[in-house]
């Protein structure tokens, strides 16, 4: 895959009902009622008396997060490390993942890199899911952004993780499910990638070249729209986001037809300005350096599109990535500019800072266009979503109620949660501009569900749910499966998305 993503030369992942090559250290996982119910045994292993005695004198209790790594067992695993799972009771597919991520980042910590994952020992009695949530908190916790560093730092190191213990009579579904999920995996990756790419390399040209080398890998058809083709057009809006830049914008499409032509796609759109210095309306220096962050939602759009094509999902999907460098310069759009976008409407803008939804609003006009049977975009759109929700989760906002609960129940599914906020009425009172059709600003009120009520006007009566992944697209502190920098936010909701509404057409 492109974008730099090398998964198969630095980790391999297989199943085993046992196993016979040596490894560095044997996962397993215990709940708090296992760990204090540890029975004291006269005739014990020595591994059993360490347990015993961590236990005795408190430095493990198996509650969520904690790790025990005790130095005994066999030559084939010469190493033993405990993970906490918590409560019996909250045990979930998200808790398996956190375990299975924690457990490779503290061995990773320690140069070992060859491990043995107990599934036994994880209390599930569906082995092919508790696989899968396995290797998922494995190759998300795999990944480092590491390529421009010349010193080796140990985390170059090819890595070997063995899923043992798995009955025989669901050993071929555990790796039918492990192949797509590394498939999945190798999508987060490289949307991390994308997203963690500088600026002075990820212009939009760029991401456009990346675009197109997706499409021949995975037989998409992409279309790309240089300025002269959007100026023809009329993308007004974007243009006056780009006009301030050297670097060329793109409209980038990728088409992937899983089901017949008559079959109307599901739309992804994706903010994609590949850096945003805030225009005219410039950002304060401190932080600016992590503005290359600002096309999350485009990265994660080319990502599931090259994951879709590859798992052959039975769905027909276009993915719309409006891509745009945002800079201050002679040429750039000023605060007070009136603009006619690609629908016809006008737009007074306020703030050349809340230049993502400009772009949005001609790509979500250009793809209604296409009469999709819904839209989904996804866009680090307002810091007014992190103060109200912080990094734990996205908001999502929309018309329709169905299609907000369903993104909803995907994101519960993978760990990537999303919270709803209200789109009322009222609140487009607020973007009432007395000189256009509308304003790109509606003040400091409620400032993640006014750009919300913004972009409703672009996306006609079709279902529509917006995704702000302002809070969630970046990590700042790294945490097991999470890395520092692009998080990958966005393609595994949208693959559990696509695959429950695939399976929704059987």
């Amino acid at each position: 895959m492109c974008g730099g993503v090398e998964m198969k030369n630095k980790i391999t992942l297989h199943c085993a009902t046992t196993w016979t090559e040596a490894v560095d250290c044997r996962i397993v996982a215990m709940t708090e009622e296992c760990w204090q119910s540890l029975p004291v045994v006269p005739t014990a292993t020595p591994e059993h008396d360490l347990l015993l005695r961590a236990r005795e004198d408190g430095e493990f209790s198996a509650k969520s997060q904690e790790t025990l790594l005790l130095h005994c067992g066999t030559d084939l695993a010469p190493r033993l490390l405990v993970v906490g799972l918590g409560a019996a009771a909250k045990l979930s597919a998200e808790v398996y993942r956190q375990a299975a991520a924690l457990a490779v980042s503290s061995l990773r910590q320690k140069k070992l890199t060859r491990w043995l994952i107990d599934c036994d020992t994880f209390c599930s009695d569906d082995v092919a899911a508790l696989a899968d949530a396995l290797a998922d908190g494995v190759l998300l916790e795999a990944y480092r952004f590491d390529h421009y560093k010349k010193e080796d730092n140990g985390n170059n190191k090819a890595m070997q993780c063995v899923l043992g213990a798995i009955d025989e009579s669901v050993l071929a579904e555990v790796e039918q499910r492990i192949a797509q999920r590394r498939i999945i995996s190798e999508g987060v990756w490289l949307c991390r990638n994308l997203v963690n790419e500088p600026g002075n390399v990820k212009t939009p040209v760029y991401l456009a070249e990346q675009a197109w080398a997706l499409a021949e890998l995975y037989g998409l058809t992409c279309t790309l729209l240089g300025p002269e083709e959007l100026q023809r057009q009329g993308f007004g809006a974007l243009l006056a986001v780009a006009k301030g830049s050297i670097c060329e914008p793109r409209l980038i499409v990728l088409d992937y037809q899983g089901a017949s032509e008559d079959v109307p796609p599901i739309a992804l759109v994706g903010k994609g300005v590949t850096f945003d210095s805030g225009g005219i309306s410039l950002k304060p220096g401190e932080g600016m350096d992590q503005m290359k962050m600002d096309m999350a939602g485009g990265a994660a759009v080319l990502a599931t599109l090259a994951v879709a094509a590859q798992l052959k999902l039975p769905l027909n999907i276009v993915g719309v990535v409006p891509a745009v460098e945002n800079m201050p310069s002679d040429r750039a759009t000023r605060p007070g500019d009136i603009v006619t976008s690609l629908s016809g409407k006008t737009i007074e803008i306020l703030n050349t800072d809340a230049e993502g939804r400009l772009i949005l609003a001609d790509a979500l006009t250009w793809v209604a266009r296409r009469k999709p049977q819904l839209v989904v975009d996804l866009a680090t759109l307002t810091g007014a979503c992190i103060i109200a929700l912080g990094h734990q989760s996205s908001a999502v906002l929309g018309n329709d109620e169905a299609l907000i609960a369903d993104l909803r129940r995907s994101g519960d599914q993978v760990g990537e949660r999303v919270w709803p906020l209200p789109l009322f009425d009222e609140y487009s009172e607020q973007i009432k501009s007395e000189v256009a059709d509308v304003k790109n600003i509606g003040g400091r009120p409620a400032g993640t569900i006014t750009a919300a009520a913004f972009l409703q006007k672009f996306v006609e009566d079709l279902p529509w749910a917006h995704l702000d992944i302002a809070g969630t697209a970046w990590q700042d502190k790294g945490k097991p499966g999470q890395p520092n920098g692009g998080t990958g936010v966005g393609v595994r909701l949208l693959i559990d998305f696509l695959r429950q509404r695939s399976e929704l057409k059987k």
